[in-house]
């Protein structure tokens, strides 16, 4: 399935093959999002499947809305997609802007809409196997130690998110 991205090109915002955009390094649409239980975040492993950062841990989850779709009904739908999770109190915390080298010559140039969810139970997810290969619920802090410690375990992404944006997410 090809699936449409919106993308700048030329300073105009277009409707972009979302691989062809990884390939160009073009500036495109994204959101995250962070289910959060106290200092606690949900995050995945990346199913080896992808077409890159394979078998990375990740925030809860992260995509690029359709053409046309709002940011909100695209974090709904993902965390649906890949993790069978429904009816989350999603919260717009910011919009980051970051690129990053994913490997295998795609470029992430990303504008993402960051939403975070607060529950009052660790909830559980039921991981896609096409997207998702394991969940762990883990301390925010103890996060970030681990992305510093293995940098290679985890997508790049997130490493981002964490150093630079983490007084935006998470306060």
């Amino acid at each position: 399935m090809t699936v449409m991205i919106p993308t700048w090109v030329g300073g105009d915002l277009v409707a972009v093959e979302k691989l062809e955009a990884h390939r160009r390094g073009l500036r495109h649409k994204a959101i995250s999002v962070f289910v959060m239980h106290g200092k606690e975040v949900l995050i995945q492993r990346r199913a080896l499947g992808k077409y890159h950062t394979p078998g990375l841990w990740a925030n809860t989850c992260c995509t690029h809305p359709h053409w046309g779709e709002e940011a909100m009904a695209c974090a709904e739908r993902r965390l649906d997609e890949e993790l069978g999770l429904t009816g989350l109190p999603l919260q717009f915390r910011d919009r980051v802007e970051y690129r990053a080298d994913v490997g295998g010559g795609l470029i992430e140039h990303e504008l993402v809409d960051i939403f975070v969810a607060e529950v009052a139970t660790q909830v559980a997810p039921r991981p896609n196997p096409d997207e998702v290969m394991d969940t762990a619920w883990i301390p925010l802090d103890e996060l970030a130690a681990r992305t510093r410690a293995t940098p290679e375990q985890f997508t790049p992404w997130l490493r981002i998110y964490l150093e630079k944006h983490a007084k935006q997410i998470f306060a």
